[in-house]
């Protein structure tokens, strides 16, 4: 025997439990450490990710701060550069009024064309615009009738399925099993042709819809390159003024010494230029004015072109959220038929099976005769004629052809009832009879261990020792465990057909 383990410190351990306590002591150690390395790598990821932050605040902070020195050194520049030009400018005034006049008649040539362009440009854009909204409600009407076209078509298909079933229903059980292949045919059928006529609709919208974005942006692609050519015009235009603009000036300084001597001619002319000023600063106001209301009619048609776009992703999601709404269900609907399938084939697969183990009487008689005297049973079929008033006595009355089903089924129910009461008897009865033939048995051996027990054969004065409540253990007497053998073939023949 190994000796006696003492309880207490670690002295009294064997060598197998001190290899287990210190493999034990190093695993802890071990996870003490990885949870102190987790958190020491934990504080310095912080750690990093605030030095890291105060780095780019500081660095942002610094760069706002130099850039507002610049700013200012800037500024000062710009302000003796202004001052510098100011003067300039002032001298060279006087020398440009004679260009402003011709220039200034350009200039207003430039803005009517400009104006033309930009109201042809316009009416373009207004144009397509109605044309696009013209071309979507057409698209969506077409839609609502071909998705009314086929919600009809489908709740006809289901009707016709319908009444073909209840009228199905009400044949003889010999027929069911072609009956419900016949009807899986049919809805096969339908359901192909809902999903080919569904593919061919969505294939033509798709069609309509990319054939619409290519003709759009042709057009937009179209007028994009006469924007750009009346844009060249301009710079072409400019460029020859511009040039034209070098010839005057050099010509102005060779005139510097000409205007000398006819400055009390422009003193004459003064009063026309501060006329002509007057008049430029009218029509400089007005075409302002024009300008800004042509940008408000512009901001004005920008708004309302997002909105219709906006209006148009709506009804797409809407219509993309109810064609994903469809497949769930019919994908929902083609896996409960699936199921419903599959529990029939059981179900027929069972009968059959149960078929073959009925007796004779069950063959001849398979329904019980009612217990009910004739006014009880006339009084349930007035019952059962008159019309349901709630829904739950409505589904009972699309069940009421299984009665006879539930006939067999509780006559079944109440036979093995009654075998498993009968089984229980006779069990009791089997205990008793093997407990009284174990204590016979024991009574004529012979053995130390019976002998010195009371024997239960002797009888004195009619009574006897046989006790009737003794649990039967002796292997002699015991019950052998039943073994079921089910043969393979019959197996095959009834389980996997």
């Amino acid at each position: 025997m190994a000796p006696k383990r003492k309880k207490g410190s670690g002295k009294g351990m064997t060598d197998e439990e001190r290899i287990a306590y210190e493999e034990q002591k190093r695993l802890a150690d071990e996870e003490l450490r990885k949870k102190k390395e987790d958190v020491l790598a934990q504080f310095l990821k912080d750690k990093l990710a605030k030095e890291e932050k105060a780095t780019r605040y500081n660095l942002n902070k610094l760069n706002h701060q130099w850039r507002n020195i610049m700013r200012e050194a800037k500024a000062k520049e710009l302000k003796k550069d202004i001052e510098i030009l100011s003067q300039t400018f002032e001298r060279v005034i006087d020398r440009k009024d004679a260009v402003i006049k011709s220039l200034s008649k350009d200039i207003a040539e430039a803005e009517e064309q400009y104006a033309m362009a930009l109201r042809s440009h316009l009416q373009n854009v207004d144009y397509l615009l109605d044309l696009q909204k013209s071309r979507l409600e057409a698209l969506t009407r077409e839609y609502s009738v071909e998705l009314e076209i086929i919600c009809e078509e489908f709740d006809l298909e289901r009707a016709m399925l319908i009444e073909q079933h209840n009228l199905e229903m009400n044949d003889i059980a010999d027929i069911l099993f072609a009956m419900d292949q016949n009807f899986q045919e049919r809805e096969n059928e339908a359901k192909s042709e809902f999903q080919s006529m569904r593919d061919e609709i969505k294939n033509k919208n798709l069609e309509e819809k990319h054939a619409l974005r290519v003709q759009l942006e042709t057009k937009v692609d179209d007028l994009w390159q006469q924007f750009r050519q009346a844009l060249q015009n301009y710079n072409d235009t400019n460029e020859e003024r511009k040039t034209t603009f070098e010839t005057l000036k050099i010509k102005d300084e060779k005139s510097a010494k000409e205007i000398e001597l006819q400055m009390r001619k422009l003193q004459r002319i003064s009063d026309q230029i501060a006329q002509l000023k007057s008049k430029m600063a009218a029509n400089a106001k007005e075409c302002e004015e024009r300008n800004k209301a042509l940008k408000e009619e512009r901001e004005k048609m920008q708004r309302h072109f997002h909105e219709l776009k906006a209006q148009m992703n709506q009804v797409r999601d809407s219509e993309r959220d109810k064609l994903t709404k469809l497949t769930l269900e019919s994908n929902a609907a083609i896996k409960e038929l699936k199921r419903q399938k599959e529990k029939g084939e059981l179900i027929m697969r069972l009968a059959e099976m149960c078929r073959k183990v009925e007796t004779e009487e069950e063959k001849v008689l398979p329904f019980y005769a009612s217990s009910l005297t004739k006014e009880e049973q006339e009084d349930v079929e007035a019952a059962v004629l008159e019309p349901p008033s709630q829904p739950l006595a409505e589904v009972m009355h699309e069940y009421q052809s299984l009665d006879n089903f539930w006939k067999r089924y509780n006559k079944v129910l109440l036979d093995k009832l009654a075998l498993d009461k009968e089984k229980q008897t006779m069990s009791q009865e089997n205990h008793q009879l093997r407990t009284l033939l174990k204590q016979y048995l024991d009574g004529i051996s012979v053995n130390d261990e019976i002998l010195s027990q009371v024997n239960p054969l002797f009888v004195v004065n009619n009574k006897t020792n046989v006790k009737l409540n003794v649990p039967v253990m002796d292997p002699r007497v015991r019950r052998p465990v039943p073994q079921t053998v089910v043969e393979a073939a019959h197996v095959i023949k009834h389980t996997l057909r």
